[in-house]
């Protein structure tokens, strides 16, 4: 598996694997699996060289972390890169109340969020994760969710992304300068909460979903070139779009966590049509597409079964002939100035 280094604060950096694992899928998203299930997955992937594993309270309510102690209490510490997030923290349901997640993740237990990003909160959400993980350190902690597509309105956004920098940020930096971890940042879906944060604070990675993909190049407006002015790294969730760009553009296929809007579908056959033209899956362009940008560290898409942790593998694996991306750009179907060198 090849591996890329990033050290921004001299602190000796990390290591990625160009493949990571999103354990989203392992809090029972959309399907419950079980433990035997989420083991194997985690086991395949190990076995196929990935090394970098990032999870959250939020999937599965504690459920992923859990599911990632089993799996990771036989392996040495130093072997891999862990990252997990703070904003959320988890209560036990009230009687009668409805849990978080309801017809998103399945058999899980019952718990609520609490959205909390301040000093107190970032600090209890570490012990927390520490102690569902059973480990002694993480290496990366992201604000999760720092988001209009999370919290309804720009308004609300900004009203969370004020409290961190009021005081959860204070924290991160101090976990930071003592050692405690790596490395921080904010996993979000939108990229201007990024360039937000970029320009107002002191952060290391950023982890984004769905917003520099095969499919969107609008963060090389302002964001990116910031980001690689700065040092700071990105790892990239949801390459395919929620689906979209892996299953091509079927009926019913999903965009943004719904089925795909008739323009979505109509754009993605194009781009289909050009890879298909150069013998290219289409999934294994939208996996390298954003390793061709140098601020991006790791591609981490979810995997649920043994099966799509392979199929993961193969695309990160897989050569793409540089004409296919020339060809694209040609047919306005990707921004000139997306990199596309290794």
């Amino acid at each position: 598996m090849k591996t890329r280094h990033w050290d921004r604060t001299g602190n000796g950096g990390l290591t990625f694997t160009e493949l990571g694992f999103g354990t989203a899928p392992l809090g029972n998203l959309y399907r419950a699996i079980s433990d035997d299930e989420a083991h194997a997955v985690l086991t395949k992937a190990w076995d196929l060289g990935v090394r970098y594993f990032d999870t959250a309270p939020l999937y599965g309510l504690g459920l992923a972390e859990t599911r990632l102690n089993r799996f990771l209490r036989v392996k040495q510490r130093g072997d891999y890169v862990l990252s997990t997030k703070i904003g959320r923290l988890l209560r036990r349901c009230e009687p009668g109340e409805q849990r978080t997640g309801e017809g998103k993740f399945f058999d899980v237990p019952r718990r609520r969020e609490v959205y909390d990003y301040s000093y107190d909160g970032v600090m209890r959400s570490l012990e927390f994760s520490l102690e569902r993980l059973g480990v002694d350190s993480i290496d990366i902690l992201y604000a999760h969710d720092l988001d209009v597509f999370t919290h309804g309105s720009e308004a609300a956004r900004d009203g969370k992304l004020a409290e961190l920098m009021a005081g959860g940020y204070r924290a991160l930096v101090s976990l930071r300068d003592q050692g405690v971890i790596k490395a921080f940042g904010a996993g979000v879906n939108e990229w201007q909460a990024c360039q937000w944060l970029t320009e107002r604070g002191d952060f290391d990675l950023f982890l984004l979903a769905g917003r520099y993909t095969l499919l969107e190049q609008e963060a090389l407006e302002t964001f990116l070139p910031l980001a690689a002015q700065r040092g700071i790294g990105i790892v990239i969730g949801g390459p395919y779009n929620s689906g979209i760009l892996a299953t091509g553009p079927k009926p019913g296929a999903f965009y943004n966590y719904d089925p795909a809007p008739q323009p979505i579908l109509d754009r993605v056959a194009r781009i289909q049509a050009v890879c298909e033209r150069h013998t290219t899956r289409m999934v294994d362009a939208a996996f390298q597409f954003p390793l061709r940008h140098p601020s991006v560290v790791s591609v981490i898409p979810g995997g649920q079964g043994v099966a799509e942790m392979e199929a993961n593998a193969v695309a990160a694996s897989a050569e793409i002939p540089p004409a296919l991306w020339s060809d694209l750009k040609a047919e306005g179907l990707m921004r000139q100035d997306a990199p596309i060198g290794r």
